[in-house]
C-alpha cells in the first residue's frame, strides 16, 4: 500500500501501470515483499548516518556570519524563535490519517485512535480502485530529519504487501503539515476481497519512532 518539502518517492508511472495490470488479472501475493526500487531505498535508509543533534536555538545562532544562511534560517525558523524551550529531541505529533478515493471522496480519522476504532474496519474500498493515504502532523522543538514510513499489510495472517517511502525533512512550525502518499490501486479478484490488517510506522534518521498505527480495512467486490 500507500514544509522544507521533498518530492514524494514511489514507483514510476510505468511500474504502477504494470502493477495495475497484474491486479486486474488476479491478486498477486508478492513473496519478495520489496521490488528492486524498494531494496535500493532500504539500503540508502540503513546506511545513512545523520550528524549530531543540536538544540534548535543553537542551530539558529550558528553561522551568523553567513548572511545568506542567516536569512534562510530566519525565513524558515524565525517565527518560532520566541517559542524555543531548549528541548533537543524533535517531536512529531500526528493529528489524523485519511484516505482519498474515487469511491467516496475523502475520509479522515483523528489520531490517536480509540480502542473501538482499532477493532473495526477503518475504511472499505472496491477492488481495482485508486486511493491515496493522507497524513496531517505537526513538528515540535527541533528539525526532524529523514522522516520515513513503512506500511505492512497482512491478509489471513500472511504478509501480502509492504511499502516504504521518504516523507522528507521538516522544521518545527505552528501550522500542521499535510502530506499525501503515492497513489495505489487495490488488487482485483476473488482472493483480493476481504479484511486486511496493517501496521503503519514512521521513523526518522535517528531511528526515533514517531508513530506506530495498527488498523484494518476491507476490499469489496466491484459493483
Amino acid at each position: 500500500m500507500e514544509s522544507v518539502k521533498r518530492e514524494e518517492t514511489g514507483p514510476s508511472a510505468s511500474v504502477r501501470e504494470e502493477k495495475k495490470k497484474e491486479n486486474e488479472e488476479g491478486f498477486d501475493f508478492e513473496e519478495e515483499g520489496f521490488d528492486e526500487m524498494d531494496q535500493e531505498n532500504k539500503k540508502v535508509f540503513e546506511n545513512f548516518n545523520p550528524g549530531p543533534l543540536l538544540p534548535l536555538k543553537e542551530q539558529i545562532e550558528k553561522d551568523k556570519e553567513d548572511e545568506s544562511l542567516r536569512r534562510w534560517k530566519e525565513k524558515l525558523l524565525g517565527c518560532l524563535e520566541s517559542d524555543l524551550n531548549g528541548q533537543m529531541e524533535p517531536e512529531v505529533q500526528f493529528q489524523s490519517v485519511g484516505i482519498i478515493s474515487s469511491d467516496f471522496g475523502e475520509l479522515n480519522s483523528p489520531l490517536p485512535m480509540t480502542e473501538d476504532q482499532r477493532k473495526h474496519v477503518l475504511f472499505s474500498l472496491r477492488e481495482g480502485s485508486d486511493y491515496r493515504l493522507k497524513l496531517t502532523f505537526t513538528v515540535l522543538h527541533n528539525i526532524v530529519s529523514g522522516l520515513a514510513y513503512t506500511n505492512t499489510v497482512w491478509k489471513s495472517g500472511l504478509q501480502v504487501d509492504q511499502s516504504k517511502g521518504m516523507l522528507g525533512t521538516f522544521a518545527p512550525q505552528r501550522e500542521p503539515y499535510v502530506h499525501t502518499l503515492e497513489e495505489e490501486t487495490t488488487p482485483s479478484g476473488a482472493l483480493a476481497r476481504g479484511i486486511y490488517t496493517a501496521k503503519l510506522k514512521f521513523d526518522d534518521d535517528d531511528k526515533r519512532r514517531h508513530l506506530e498505527l495498527d488498523y484494518s480495512f476491507e476490499i469489496q467486490k466491484s459493483s
